[in-house]
């Protein structure tokens, strides 16, 4: 593969207006592939592992918490746990994927995730749960960061942009289904019941996997080298200052989210008294709405406004709801059987649409940087934003589940956090001066690989 940036907007085969312009040659056939719906969905389907493996589960929180005879904290870890597994695991399948490519670690992955979700329904006490959700984690991490690769793979610029959108449209679907079908399991049967629907949902995405998706990194592509270059890459990746903000703002506003994914279950039910089958239901409509501004982005304002234009508003909104959420948190707006559950409602749901942005546009960007290294390019993304989503999700509960200020404290400084690192770190405006100036240079907007990790 050949990287180089453009030194001028408008030159050919460059991305203008995306904050990042980068030409790469593809490998014969990635047209083909990438033109398949087939393709798209298993990617979609792969990219849903963690909104499947959380979400489904969160109605049953409450239960978990009586039946494991544990505190909320600790049933909370369950979650962090999970997420931890993903963001670590990331890590290692990331490299891996740069060098034996993309369908054996992906497959392998599937596989354990499979046996580790079989286990999580059978497990007696806690502690054996938080033990095999990491490993759920670990294994489910696979297809978090071989669909980002493979898109890399396939796609750049704006198009790379656009198909974010579209695997958010997919995957976005197991955020809505996901606690509905947990709502409706919880009915029937107990919390294990969750468990075992993931065990049939991995069984028949490793049957899709193996039938349908197709190597897309050829092996003269592959690097070489083991756990030294491995490091020595994601070092390089780490050195660019604009791939970091990305990086890094993409992480908090994921912690944002997941604040949200981790209190939501005790502040609707606890605080607002609303049931399993209500509290699935507002969580369907946020994804709808995260999903709709996820489709706008990559419809209507992707090739049209400047993708870093795009992530300024939507980390600024998400800013404002977090705000507006602490406010009503700590009753300065009345209480909660004054305000009911509609005003925390409308926040919730304006945050989780303000991440149809921040999501495909913070990937887009960092990935059009790192066309030689997807593979360790997706899991630092990955893994920076499962660990700080990790860290944030203990945070949610410190003062136990009858108030949502931690909730909406948290939510309010990772926002912060994020677009602080965007305008530092990414200075858009001085790319965007650059780019329109003639007489500018513009600086180099992918890291360029060692030449030990060439093979042309």
């Amino acid at each position: 593969m050949v990287a180089r940036s453009g030194s001028d907007g408008g030159a050919p085969g460059t991305t203008p207006g995306t904050g990042a312009d980068v030409v790469e040659e593809r490998a014969p056939g990635a047209a083909a592939v990438r033109t398949g719906l087939l393709v798209t969905l298993v990617l979609g389907g792969l990219t849903a592992v963690p909104p499947l493996s959380m979400d489904m589960y969160l109605p049953a929180l409450p239960e978990v918490t009586g039946a494991l005879h544990t505190s909320a904290a600790t049933a909370q870890l369950t979650l962090t746990a999970c997420l931890t597994g993903m963001a670590l695991g990331q890590m290692v399948v990331g490299p891996m994927s740069d060098k034996w490519g993309r369908r054996r670690p992906l497959l392998t992955g599937l596989l354990v995730y499979v046996a580790a979700t079989a286990v999580c329904a059978v497990a007696p006490e806690v502690t054996l749960l938080v033990a095999f959700r990491l490993l759920q984690g670990l294994a489910g991490a696979a297809g978090i960061v071989i669909a980002r690769a493979v898109v890399r793979d396939l796609y750049d610029g704006v198009a790379m942009a656009r198909f974010f959108s579209t695997l958010m449209l997919i995957s976005g679907v197991a955020p809505i289904v996901a606690p509905l079908v947990g709502g409706q399991v919880l009915r029937v049967t107990d919390w294990r019941g969750v468990f075992v629907v993931l065990t049939a949902v991995g069984v028949a995405l490793t049957g899709l996997v193996w039938k349908c998706l197709p190597e897309t990194l050829p092996p003269e592509r592959r690097h070489g080298g083991g756990v030294g270059q491995a490091l020595r890459t994601m070092r390089g990746l780490v050195a660019d200052r604009v791939f970091t903000g990305y990086m890094i703002a993409g992480g908090f506003a994921f912690a944002a989210l997941f604040a949200y994914i981790s209190a939501s279950p005790f502040v609707i039910q606890e605080i607002y008294g609303a049931s399993p089958q209500t509290f699935s239901l507002l969580f369907g409509l946020n994804s709808v709405g995260l999903i709709a501004v996820g489709q706008l982005n990559g419809k209507v304002l992707v090739g049209r406004v400047s993708l870093d234009k795009v992530l300024a508003v939507g980390l600024s909104v998400i800013v404002v709801a977090a705000a507006f959420l602490l406010l009503v948190a700590t009753g300065a707006l009345g209480g909660p059987h004054e305000l009911g559950l509609v005003p925390v409602a409308v926040g919730l749901f304006v945050l989780m649409a303000a991440m149809g942005t921040a999501t495909p546009n913070t990937n887009a960007l960092a990935l059009m940087r790192t066309p030689h290294a997807a593979g360790s390019a997706s899991a630092l993304l990955g893994t920076s934003s499962f660990l700080i989503g990790a860290i944030a999700s203990p945070l949610v509960g410190v003062a136990g589940e009858h108030t949502a200020v931690p909730m909406a404290l948290v939510q309010l400084l990772c926002g912060l956090a994020a677009i602080t690192a965007f305008l530092t770190l990414c200075r858009p405006w001085r790319r965007t001066a650059a780019t329109t100036d003639p007489t500018a240079t513009t600086p180099p907007t992918a890291v360029a690989p060692r030449p030990e990790e060439t093979h042309h």
